[in-house]
């Protein structure tokens, strides 16, 4: 099939997705940095809520109670909270219920009350946000953002009455953090009050309210808290309008923008907590500086959400009572030789891996190996392992922390794809075409908030009406006829060039789409093997403009290399402009030869290898020596640009192992396009994702129905994302 380029070099296509890394890592970088200094108390209060009251404004959610497990665990195990000072309020029957009234008097009581100068404070609310008639706006202000007639809002989990609803306005957060005794409070929200209802297999988490009133005790609310604090009515729009609040706060979307309740292998979460708390237990101990990237270890997902900062944002980087290694999991309960842990520091990306079989080594708070476990069940983000004999530990303990030995790559990887109700009665002959292509499991939509399993990665469907309106709501243009038939991503967003003409059958549409399936299947297989920070290799990349080679637009290290641990992940804009040659630069530290192979993925699916890119190759093509840096995208050999606008991903692997069998099947590949030189795009890429793995893996059988067992010390998988402007 073929599609137009994104990408071009010397005639070749790039690129992929995502939800903006450097965002999440500067606002996790200042979330950090309160939390981490030493104070005599930390204080935490977590609302989580996914049951809401039955009735026309509300949708149940999925992922709230999981966003409060995230946050509690990281706080215990990463910054030293007591767990007696962290208080839940959520869905769960064994928690307090998150009413209004439970929430304002938990804060009263458990915030301010309990706090001291000095002292940290953390509130997180995960749920529906939304936006109501203000009675008292702020008017005139500078910054135009507080000149509205609405204000945002948290939706408690109860409903009101003609037209007045419960709902905790902003306004009302900012006098509550104004009683606050210390300045070092982080409020980290993901909810929003744009869009609302499902989109793909995400719920949106917002519900209208823009014809809705705050309640009478609201009001009354904000007036005692203001006669408390002394502030009149104009002294406080003053400081609504100059944003004078104390410490952070953490939002998971912009204005206008939606937060996703979103599906994580087999579990939901928010997008926005689950990317901030795995990136937080990732990070060594000084956290001054952007140290650690998440880059392709985070989810690209494709969601419309841009996660916003606000307040101080100076706070001085540094630990004092905290200096803990990077980690994979922690050790939560132990049976005798058994634990159940909790694998917060897990790419999404690469969880699959992370079954029976894989390993952990059990680190100290200097990162020092002592023992080993094995990874024996899990559901979720909670795991059984067992301990291994011949360490230095005799008995397990809670708290112990863990950092991945190796993961096991499942066998016959499925991609599996949902059937969207627009396609009707052809459903059933869309699912018959799908299962035809291998590896590739068809699951039709159910009704419900959540249409599909949380592992479904892709939707096929037609683009109807109701989808064409919602994606110009984003302000996406060029969209496909209404009627035809392509590809979604999960959150539903359009696949470029995957939609045919109108009148396309559901089967000849599978037909037309099966390369780019197909190279959406390789891809998820060798994203199980990305692990930038957890490799013990050390390698380092960059990607720059050919013309400015020595000012990256972005640079990526592994961060646990027994010769450089203080590696970091440096984001700069991450922009690359249109039409400009660029180039990657891949160095070896390490003190013996790597193999070197490099692929772009383009937003389409196509997959691209770019190195070798000399016909035939031979082993000795990908050595990469000790000490030294290749460049991919030297003008004088191979032109890489950008010739449209859009996201892209280039992923670098790197191996102790030759690359034998990848580079047998390229070569191949090379001589049936009888191409001397240049890239080559995979027609197969499953295969040559198949080889690859074999190269990779403690396993050489070859077999494709064997798991592959991939060690942190052999190899690394590094991702750069970026964004063609």
């Amino acid at each position: 099939m073929q599609r137009r380029k994104f990408i071009q070099f010397a005639g070749t296509a790039l690129t992929t997705v995502g939800l903006s890394q450097f965002d999440i890592i500067s606002q996790a970088n200042r979330y950090a940095q309160v939390l981490a200094q030493s104070t005599p108390r930390k204080l935490a209060l977590l609302i989580g809520i996914n049951q809401y009251p039955a009735s026309q404004r509300f949708s149940d959610l999925q992922g709230c109670v999981t966003d409060v497990n995230l946050q509690q665990e990281l706080l215990i195990h990463r910054f030293g909270f007591s767990k007696n000072d962290i208080l839940r309020l959520t869905s769960d029957s064994s928690d307090q219920q998150p009413t209004r009234s439970n929430i304002l008097t938990a804060f009263e009581e458990h915030l301010i009350k309990q706090a001291k100068p000095g002292d940290v404070v953390i509130f997180h609310f995960s749920g529906h946000g939304s936006q109501l008639i203000d009675p008292t706006p702020v008017k005139l202000c500078p910054n135009q953002q507080f000149n509205s007639d609405l204000n945002s809002t948290l939706v408690p989990a109860e409903d009101g009455q003609n037209k007045l609803v419960p709902d905790i306005m902003g306004r009302t957060l900012f006098l509550l953090m104004s009683a606050l005794q210390t300045d070092n409070v982080s409020f980290v929200l993901d909810s929003c009050h744009s869009g609302g209802g499902t989109r793909g297999n995400f719920r949106i988490r917002s519900v209208p309210g823009d014809d809705l009133l705050p309640s009478n005790e609201e009001i009354a609310y904000q007036q005692h808290w203001l006669e408390k604090l002394q502030i009149s009515a104009q002294e406080f729009a003053q400081q609504r309008c100059a944003a004078l609040r104390k410490g952070v706060v953490l939002a998971s979307a912009q204005r206008k923008q939606a937060a996703a309740d979103a599906t994580f292998d087999d579990f939901y979460a928010g997008a926005f907590t689950y990317l901030l708390t795995q990136y937080l237990w990732q990070q060594t101990s000084d956290v001054g500086r952007a140290i650690a990237q998440l880059t392709s270890g985070l989810k690209m997902f494709r969601t419309p959400q841009k996660p916003l900062a606000d307040g101080n944002q100076n706070q001085p980087v540094y630990f004092i009572n905290h200096k803990l290694p990077p980690a994979d999991a922690v050790i939560t309960k132990v049976e005798g030789k058994q634990a159940t842990i909790w694998l917060g520091g897990v790419d999404s990306e690469s969880l699959a891996s992370f079954d029976k079989g894989a390993a952990f080594t059990i680190v100290d708070q200097k990162g020092q190996a002592s023992a080993q476990v094995q990874l024996e069940s899990r559901q979720g983000l909670a795991a059984t392992v067992k301990l291994q004999p011949g360490g230095k530990v005799a008995s397990l303990q809670p708290g112990m922390l863990l950092q991945e030995s190796s993961r096991v790559v499942p066998a016959n990887l499925q991609l599996i794809i949902g059937i969207d109700p627009s396609l009707a009665e052809e459903t059933n002959a869309a699912t018959q075409a799908l299962s035809q292509i291998n590896r590739i499991q068809a699951v039709a939509a159910k009704s419900g908030n959540v249409p599909y399993p949380s592992d479904v990665q892709y939707i096929l469907s037609r683009l109807t009406a109701n989808y064409r309106q919602q994606l110009q709501q984003q302000n996406i243009s060029n969209l496909p006829t209404v009627g035809s038939i392509g590809l979604f991503t999960k959150g539903l967003e359009i696949i470029p060039q995957s939609f045919g003409k109108l009148g396309e059958t559901a089967p000849a549409a599978v037909s037309r789409l099966q390369p780019i399936i197909k190279s959406f299947l390789a891809v998820a297989i060798i994203k199980k093997t990305l692990n930038s920070t957890t490799s013990k290799l050390d390698v380092e990349v960059a990607m720059s403009l050919v013309e400015q080679p020595q000012q990256p637009i972005y640079k990526t290290s592994t961060i646990r290399s027994k010769n450089n641990p203080s590696a970091s992940q440096s984001v700069s804009s991450q922009r690359l402009p249109v039409a400009k040659l660029f180039q990657l630069q891949v160095t070896n530290n390490e003190s013996t030869p790597v193999y070197l192979t490099s692929l772009l993925i383009d937003s389409t699916g196509g997959l691209v290898v770019v190195f070798p890119y000399q016909w035939p190759a031979t082993e000795e093509s990908t050595l990469l020596a000790p000490k030294t840096t290749r460049t991919i995208g030297d003008p004088r050999q191979l032109k890489l640009k950008a010739i449209d606008k859009g996201t892209g991903e280039a992923l670098i692997i790197v191996s102790r192992s030759p690359l034998k069998k990848a580079v047998k099947t390229l070569v191949a590949l090379a001589a049936e396009l009888n191409r001397s030189s240049g890239p080559v795009e995979l027609r197969e890429p499953v295969e040559v994702m198949g080889d690859l793995l074999d190269d990779l893996s403690s396993d050489r059988s070859g077999s494709a129905s064997t798991e592959k067992e991939i060690r942190v010390a052999d190899m690394a998988t590094l991702s750069i994302a970026f964004e063609v402007v």
